[in-house]
């Protein structure tokens, strides 16, 4: 399957709002098929994929994402990632009127349930891999 590049403005937005919950020491900058994501613990709580900004979130906050407008992540057809949610658009846009205040709220509760999880242990080997690929996709 085809990725699609993220737009360079979803790509800054997704930057700007990620930077704010990225303060806390435990994060981690990483980047998953070419997408930003942000990792805690070695847990993606958020990241893009195409066009879409996703987030990991509790089974109760997830029902109550999807009730404003969210979808369950679906990278392919037919493959759910259950606890992923892809964040409505209307949420994204960014204006005179609206702020990115709310969207704020979820990447904090998305950060808080990630720090809840199993700690990923850090291979050698895929410490040594992430590198090189980093080094090889920057600019």
């Amino acid at each position: 399957m085809k990725f699609e590049k993220a737009d360079p403005s979803i790509v800054k937005l997704f930057n700007e709002i990620a930077h704010s919950s990225s303060e806390k020491k435990e994060v981690e900058e990483r980047k998953m098929f070419g997408y930003p994501c942000r990792f805690v613990n070695g847990n993606m709580y958020m990241g893009l994929h195409n066009n879409n900004m996703i987030l990991r979130l509790s089974e109760k906050d997830r029902i109550d994402f999807l009730k404003l407008g969210a979808r369950l992540f679906e990278p392919m057809p037919g493959r759910i990632m259950k606890e992923y949610v892809e964040v409505p658009k209307e949420m994204m846009i960014m204006g005179k009127d609206k702020s990115t205040d709310d969207l704020k709220a979820w990447i904090d509760k998305s950060l808080s349930y990630a720090m809840t999880l199993a700690p990923k242990k850090k291979s050698k080997v895929d410490k040594e891999k992430r590198k090189k690929r980093n080094e090889e996709e920057s600019p």
